[in-house]
């Protein structure tokens, strides 16, 4: 390039000097349009032809007429004015009844899947085009990655100590209760901490590495050790193994509330030292001023927040 000029050389004042020089065919309708002085559209076609290494425009009987060079680059120019508007002007409104996004969560296999159902529910109604992906959680599951690398846009989680570098937003409480078979001899009167420690537990493994749930933290915390005879993967395969067995199952009420209805099951309250289940949304700092992602952490926590709390108790000899 002449004069040591090189394509870095170009900026938005650049190209947009150049983009309505080839457009109107005139340094002084330019400089009338531009709102610049006539000297200075000069100043910049020199720059740009000593950038590009050709004349750009040349003199014709009605004015200036753009060279073939300057003729191909018009369009491309043109292009690239509009995205750098769009990157000044910023993130745009989002409008739910025409984006087609499909939003990642993934949930721990508890959560009470009437909520999901509300949620889906609200979304489709508001956003029809759009989808939304339920995943499960493993302890293989490494989500803060995923949720880095936009495999993910939501967590909902429940583990006491959620990572710091992730966003985090409560949604509900739900207290701890115990559930049995319907006849077990557990099945009535208050249940004490020894005889909690002391049944036979049915546990669910837990979902990460080195997260565990608010039932083990409060045991190690008070030196406690329950009496464990099975861990199983997912929390509703527990249910099921409670009808011909005295085992019994610590679980959050909405869950054991939803499995009463449908099984010979009884659930009591946990002894009065268990804390309760808090949960909440975790998303990284990617999708923190995304508008859909803000609309949709919206959507789970009107939903969530809006549901009930699980019924009172009922006992069942």
């Amino acid at each position: 390039m002449a004069n040591g000029c090189t394509w870095d050389s170009l900026d938005a004042h650049l190209l947009r000097v150049l983009h309505v020089l080839l457009t109107e065919g005139s340094v002084s309708r330019a400089a009338r349009r531009l709102n610049l002085s006539q000297p200075a559209v000069s100043t910049a076609l020199k720059r740009l032809r000593d950038i590009t290494g050709d004349p750009l425009l040349v003199r014709s009987r009605g004015g200036m007429t753009p060279t073939e060079r300057g003729a191909e680059l018009l369009e491309p120019i043109r292009i690239v004015l509009e995205q750098i508007e769009r990157i000044a002007e910023g993130p745009t409104g989002f409008d739910p009844a025409s984006t087609r996004r499909s939003f990642n969560v993934a949930t721990p296999d508890y959560l009470n899947a009437m909520l999901l159902g509300e949620v889906v529910t609200d979304v489709h109604k508001l956003a029809p085009k759009a989808q939304i992906a339920f995943h499960s959680m493993t302890q293989n599951s490494d989500y803060p990655r995923a949720l880095e690398s936009g495999e993910l846009d939501l967590v909902i989680g429940n583990w006491p100590n959620p990572p710091d570098h992730l966003r985090t937003a409560p949604l509900f409480e739900d207290r701890m209760v115990v559930m049995m078979r319907t006849g077990h001899p557990l099945a009535s009167g208050q249940l004490s901490m020894s005889d909690w420690l002391a049944a036979e537990h049915v546990v669910p493994t837990p979902y990460s590495v080195g997260q565990r749930g608010v039932v083990d933290v409060f045991l190690a915390r008070e030196r406690m050790r329950r009496n464990v005879v099975a861990h199983v993967p997912y929390f509703h395969m527990a249910p099921f193994m409670l009808i011909n067995s005295d085992l019994i199952f610590t679980a959050p009420a909405r869950f054991a509330e939803h499995y009463t209805t449908m099984l010979p099951l009884s659930i009591v309250p946990a002894p009065v030292e268990l804390p309760s289940m808090a949960y909440y949304l975790l998303w990284h700092d990617r999708t923190q001023h995304s508008a859909e992602c803000r609309w949709f952490r919206e959507r789970i926590v009107r939903a969530a927040r809006a549901t009930p709390v699980a019924a009172p108790l009922r006992r069942v000899a």
